[in-house]
């Protein structure tokens, strides 16, 4: 396949899945990450990509948005690991919120049986794996139900998080930046991280490290307001000193 016509696959790749990914693309077409990161930057200088960490997503798809399935098949090994690492972050009693998110989900479903929080969640999927829990005191958020992330919004959920102090919140995201800040496509659901950022003392971020880089539309805050990051191996040394840098712990599973 001449470069031209890989070039063209990966645009198209690009578009029907909103993101594609160095080492996958390698693999896929039998060419060194290198060959691919040439493409890459061809395509971004011609304004038809945009490159973040890792990969690339379209130009002008700062609101794209996968749905929730699509979302939970991406870097699940990743996402597996930093679950389990957040673990570590739970407090012994207390209450925590969970944000919606899949690694977020995840966490929930790596709770201990002998735990006894007070859990607060928007997010259905994550108040489906901790409905049946023994120990946990669970609070489900109300609001407005976007159907792409299964996550209630609107006024509802933010007057909800205005009349709460809880000791961690388990945040997700679907980009953080150094000077980006937290970003997601959607208005309302930023609003709704916002508040739930301002209901907690502590604020862990759970994100893989593909979405280092990523700006989507909607922006909720900087990462400086982030106390502890979470995340894989795939964000190197040099980034999460830099982070580290800011004020943000940084954990890499």
């Amino acid at each position: 396949m001449y470069a031209a016509e890989r070039q063209q696959e990966i645009l198209r790749l690009a578009r029907e899945r909103g993101r594609v990914d160095v080492l996958a693309l390698a693999e896929e077409f039998q060419v060194t990450a290198e060959t691919v990161r040439r493409d890459l930057k061809v395509l971004d200088r011609a304004g038809l990509v945009r490159r973040v960490h890792g990969g690339a997503i379209p130009a002008g798809r700062l609101d794209f948005e996968p749905d929730l399935v699509e979302r939970d098949a991406v870097a699940a090994d990743e996402k597996n690991r930093i679950a389990r690492a957040a673990l570590a972050e739970l407090p012994a009693d207390g209450s925590v919120i969970l944000d919606a998110g899949t690694t977020v989900a995840r966490l929930a479903a790596e709770f201990p049986m002998d735990s006894g929080l007070t859990v607060v969640t928007h997010a259905l999927p994550v108040a489906a794996r901790l409905a049946d829990h023994p120990g946990i005191a669970l609070h489900l958020v109300g609001g407005r139900v976007r159907h792409r992330t299964r996550a209630a919004v609107d006024d509802w959920a933010l007057r909800a998080y205005r009349e709460i102090n809880a000791d961690v919140l388990f945040l997700a995201t679907n980009g953080f930046s150094l000077d980006g800040g937290l970003t997601t496509p959607d208005l309302a659901e930023a609003a709704v991280k916002r508040a739930a950022v301002a209901a907690a003392r502590r604020v862990v971020l759970l994100a893989d490290s593909a979405k280092f880089g990523q700006r989507h539309f909607a922006r909720f805050g900087d990462l400086s307001r982030v106390d502890l990051l979470v995340t894989d191996t795939g964000l190197g040394p040099e980034e999460a000193r830099a982070i580290e840098r800011q004020g943000t712990e940084v954990v890499r599973a």
